[in-house]
Parts: C-alpha cells; structure tokens; sequence
C-alpha cells in the first residue's frame, strides 16, 4: 500500500510540475474572462425573460381591465333599460374579473421585483466583468514584457537553452579546428624531419628505388665472389679461355679440325 502512495504522490507531482510548465497565465486569464462573460449573458437573458413575463402579464391587466370597464358600462345601460337581472350579470362577471386582476397584479409586482434584481444584478456583474477585463489585460501585459525582459537578460549572459546550445556548438567547433590544426602542424614537422616521407614522392619513386637497391645488392654480391676467389687461389669464372690464334694452313673443310695438328708440332716431331 505504501508503494502505491508513492507511485500516486510521484505521478502526482510530475502531473503538477508539466501542468506548471504548460500552463499559459494569459490563456488562463482570456478563459476565465470568457466564462464571466458567458455568465453575465446568461444573466442578461434571465432579465429579458423576467421582463417578457412582466410584459404579458401587462397585457392580461390591461386586457382584464378593458373587460372590467366594458361590464361596468353594460351593467349602466341594463339598469337604465329596467333590466336589473342583467345588471346584476354584468356585475357578477366584472366581480370575478377583478380576482384576476388582483391576482396579476400580485404577479406583476413579483416579477417587477425580480426584474429590478436582476437588472441590479446584472449591472454589477458587468461592472465586475469590465474591471476583470481591465486588470487582465493589464496582468497580460505585464506578463509579456516581464517574458521578453527575460529572454532578452537570458540572451545577454547566455544563459538561456538556445544560446547553450549554440555556445556549445561554437565550442565544439573550436576544438575540432584547433585539433585538425594541431594534426597538420605536426605532420609537417614530420615530413621536414624526415621521419614521415611524402606519400606521392614515395609512390612516385618506388620502380626507381627498387632497381637502385637491386644493382646496389649484385654489385655487393660480385664483390664479396672477388674477394673470396683472391683468397682462395680459384681462377675467375669470368676468365675467356685460350683459342689458337693461326690454324693449320693444311687444314681442309672436309677435314675436322680436332684431326689437324699444328705445323709447330709437326715441326717437334721431325
């Protein structure tokens, strides 16, 4: 049961806390002027509607009257005519008129009252409803320059969501730039040192590079060959061997020339 309690305070409380943020106190104001207003009209019709009333029973008074009067002057002629029956006719007629008229009257008197009441009232509520409407807009108006006086401060010392924002975005931008600065100022640094070659000049370079280093490493190699043949007496493999300078003048062409022997040799023999 506790739990539940305070789920509902807390459910609650956020309720209360966005009703306050979403609450507008000029649009709270215009309802409650527009409420009064819709009351004081509801008023002005009560007061049309007692006057209506009042004036139909008016009418009935007057009409009751005109009868009255007419059976009055008929009751007259009948006892100018000798005819007292129809006098007395008239007269009973003109009695029971008059209890309606009585009775209207009484009902008339009540509605005036009413009437005047509720014109009164309807008088104060106006006024109520105008002085309302005067200190509304005046509360609005106040709470409008009060909230652009606001933003404005809030603007100013960068207070304010919007401007954070932007102060951190401005931020956030100065510290890319100063990184990227930071980055391309050391692989310059870099590049003069040696210690990082330019990527074009190396793939520029790579075929001459390469047929550098693979002439600089048969010249290492056929020196290191000299040096070790010198130190162990080997004739060089480079070395053209001996061809006989002068052949045989005997020699023919259908005979070869491993069966030729030298005239110096044929000379030794003999």
């Amino acid at each position: 049961m506790s739990m539940m309690k305070r789920i509902s305070t807390i459910f609650r409380a956020k309720a209360n806390k966005a009703l306050d943020r979403a609450e507008d106190p000029r649009e709270t104001l215009d309802y409650s002027y527009q409420r009064q207003v819709e009351m004081l009209a509801k008023v002005r019709r009560g007061v049309a509607d007692v006057a209506t009333s009042r004036k139909r029973v008016e009418l009935q008074m007057n009409q009751l009257q005109s009868q009255s009067a007419k059976l009055t002057d008929q009751a007259q002629k009948a006892l100018g005519m000798g005819r007292e029956d129809l006098a007395r006719e008239a007269l009973t007629r003109k009695s029971g008129l008059q209890g309606q008229i009585n009775e209207l009257t009484v009902q008339h008197a009540q509605l005036q009252g009413e009437e005047q009441k509720l014109t009164l009232a309807s008088q104060r509520l106006q006024a109520k409803v105008e002085a309302f409407r005067t200190r509304k807009e005046t509360i609005k108006a106040t709470y409008t320059a009060a909230e652009a006086q606001t933003r404005i401060n809030e603007a100013f010392s960068g207070i304010s969501e919007e401007m954070g924002d932007v102060g951190m975005a401005i931020q956030r931008a100065e510290d890319k730039t100063q990184q990227m600065q930071a980055r391309a100022g050391a692989i310059d640094e870099l590049i003069s040192s040696g210690a990082l070659d330019d990527a074009s000049a190396l793939s520029a370079g790579d075929d001459i590079t390469r047929e550098l280093e693979a002439m600089s490493s048969q010249s290492d190699v056929e020196a290191e060959l000299a040096a070790l043949k010198g130190a162990t007496g080997a004739p060089a493999l480079d070395a053209a061997p001996a061809t006989p300078a002068v052949e045989s003048a005997g020699s023919t062409d259908d005979q070869p020339a491993a069966q030729q022997v030298p005239e110096t040799e044929k000379e030794g023999q003999s």
